[in-house]
């Protein structure tokens, strides 16, 4: 696999962390946690990855994660600015002592600013970024993504981009370097096309959210209800796709796209054409033809989708199914790890600890592991 010898300690906090580790790990890097206890319940994605709990309060602990970061090549970290530094293990002290050594801050604010400090969650740095203004239905309050946006697209996945990009630049220099991953940056980011596109048609003359083509201010571009209480799809929005829609739902020829009338008028009519038949009978109904009509897929029965089944897209994971890792590579693909844990040994090793010196410190309290290793 691509990151395989990619050696990377995760500090567990929130979603956004163990996601960017998750993305690191299922295309071969060695991901190592460092957590608070052994079983947290609020890390689901702990696949894959060994775990250390560790006392970062106690100095024995705070050597233990130095002499490992000493070895590694990335750390990934997702506390607010100053919490690794009380800790001494912030950048400049690690860094020092591994110059090749790639640490990833994975905040939602960033590791300055006057917000920097300030706690939040996914629906905040959204609302920063200027992302939330664009989200929802015209003349209501703005729509919450659930945490996909902030927390997960220009969070997780934008930090395991620096890390990459780091380390590919690291084969070039031989020097690891700091990546600052702010939630608010990579949620702006992630949505660059919606900021440098408003001279394009697709937004109304009042550039309100709800108001556009593509954010269910047109018809032609929504869901709507089948006869079964599921729903469907639709984004028409080529002419050549418009047209297949109308002669598949038998809708009036001068029915326009655009307009106000045709707005409502077409609304209605899709609506009422929509209820007469269940998602499955529409689904077949547009099964061969370029319509941009598709069902959507309930999430507890996406794998059992033919074009996802046909894929492989989703595997079982424990008592539930998980995206396979994307994108696909054709001769180094990522894989899903369905191990709860890697084997601890390899990482006791890197400690070079003495078996009573191993046993003093789970004594202590300084250090937790989920069984004895084999030494």
């Amino acid at each position: 696999m691509p990151l395989k010898g990619i050696k990377v300690l995760e500090f567990v906090g929130l979603a956004p962390g163990p996601l960017c580790g998750k993305i690191l790990a299922d295309f071969g890097a060695s991901v190592t946690r460092i957590d608070k206890m052994l079983d947290n319940p609020l890390d689901v994605l702990y696949h894959g990855k060994s775990t250390l709990a560790v006392n970062l309060k106690k100095a024995e602990g705070q050597r233990i994660v130095r002499q490992l970061a000493s070895k590694y090549d990335v750390i990934v970290e997702p506390f607010r600015p100053g919490v690794m530094e009380k800790l001494n293990l912030g950048p400049e002290e690690l860094c020092a002592e591994n110059p090749r050594l790639i640490y990833a801050r994975l905040t939602g604010f960033g590791q300055h600013g006057r917000l920097a400090p300030r706690a939040g969650h996914d629906l905040n740095y959204v609302a920063i970024s200027g992302v939330l203004s664009m989200l929802g239905r015209q003349n209501q309050n703005p729509t919450a993504p659930i945490n996909f946006l902030a927390d997960f697209a220009g969070g997780s996945v934008i930090c395991a981009l620096g890390i990459c990009l780091a380390l590919l630049e690291r084969h070039r220099s031989g020097r690891g370097q700091v990546v600052d991953a702010a939630m608010v940056d990579g949620a702006a980011y992630v949505a660059s096309w919606l900021f440098m596109s408003r001279h394009l048609s697709i937004w109304g003359e009042s550039q309100q959210r709800g108001a556009n083509v593509l954010d269910g201010g047109a018809y032609f571009y929504d869901t709507y209800k089948t006869k079964d209480g599921l729903y469907l799809s639709v984004a028409a929005l080529e002419p050549q796709f418009f047209e297949l829609i109308k002669e598949r739902l038998q809708l009036p020829q001068e029915l326009s796209q655009y307009g106000a009338g045709n707005q409502v008028l077409g609304r209605q009519l899709l609506t009422d054409a929509f209820l007469t038949k269940t998602q499955a009978e529409w689904s077949s109904i547009f099964e061969d033809v370029d319509a941009c009509v598709y069902p959507v897929v309930d999430w507890q029965k996406v794998q059992e989708h033919d074009h996802n089944a046909t894929r492989k897209s989703f595997e079982k994971v424990g008592d539930s199914f998980a995206p396979r890792p994307a994108p696909r590579l054709s001769r180094t693909p990522g894989k899903l790890m369905n191990n709860a844990q890697n084997d601890l040994k390899s990482v006791i090793d890197e400690l070079n600890l003495k078996p009573e010196q191993l046993q003093q410190l789970q004594s202590d309290g300084v250090l937790t592991l989920p069984i004895k290793p084999k030494l």
